[in-house]
């Protein structure tokens, strides 16, 4: 085996269904993974399926990450179809929601905190129990630059993003030494639906592009040798960390 090799490995990725988190289910299963993607429709079954006629040992499972027990239960499910085995969690599914902060709607504040903070929490509470049984484990959250600065009319998102930066570091301070490696990556400007507002907003597009040294959005592809860094042996020393993955944005 080489420090990279993750052939065998059993995996979940939540939000896999399209933009970053499909392309981190599918740099997973190039490398031989089997994965269990999460999505909130029908279609992560469909993406499953395509993942699967290309050769990939790939299952989706629908469930709404906001609902404490579908969750649960989805989670256990997902075990399951991995055969009573999780070697990797990748925690991708995350929402936005734009308002001036004066004119922001607490029930979209809790929204966006339910599945970007809380449900990455409780995914790897379950997580976390089966790997400390297990001896060894990989968790990978998934932050954002917003987990450095805030941002415009997006209060709650810039909220929950600090959150998971913390939450990486808390739980590494309990499992670092129990063979869980958990730490996170900050995605920088990606050209992802998610981000579908900046890149038409000629003027913010424009500043935001000026200021990537890289001179470029970054895309899902962007974000695969990152994963399997910290999926991998490669990392067994990296615990709590975050790696930003910007094209050298916050070095600006």
């Amino acid at each position: 085996m080489t420090l990279f090799d993750i052939r065998g490995r059993k995996a979940i990725v939540t939000g896999g269904t399209r933009g970053l988190g499909h392309g981190m289910a599918e740099a997973l299963l190039e490398e031989g993974a089997e994965v269990v993607i999460f999505g909130t429709s029908s279609s992560v079954l469909t993406v499953a399926e395509s993942f699967s006629a290309r050769g990939f040992a790939c299952h989706g499972l629908v469930t709404d990450l906001a609902d404490a027990g579908r969750r649960e239960a989805s989670f256990a499910e997902a075990v399951a179809l991995l055969g009573g085995q999780l070697d990797i969690l990748v925690n991708s599914a995350g929402v936005q929601k734009r308002h001036p902060a004066e004119a922001f709607p607490l029930d979209d504040w809790q929204a966006v905190l339910e599945v970007n903070l809380t449900a990455t929490f409780a995914m790897c509470q379950l997580a976390g129990r089966l790997m400390l049984a297990q001896g060894r484990g990989k968790i990978v959250n998934i932050a954002s630059l917003l987990s450095f600065f805030g941002g415009f009319t997006v209060p709650a998102y810039a909220a929950s993003k600090g959150g998971v930066l913390q939450l990486t570091k808390a739980l590494a301070n309990e499992w670092a030494g129990r063979g869980i490696n958990i730490n996170a990556l900050a995605p920088g400007y990606m050209a992802t639906e998610m981000n579908s507002a900046l890149l038409a907003d000629k003027g913010r597009n424009a500043e935001i592009s000026a200021r990537i040294p890289a001179h470029r959005w970054g895309s899902p592809d962007d974000m695969k040798g990152p994963l399997l860094f910290l999926a991998s042996a490669a990392s067994d020393y990296v615990n709590g960390a975050v790696l930003p993955v910007d094209g050298g944005y916050l070095g600006r």
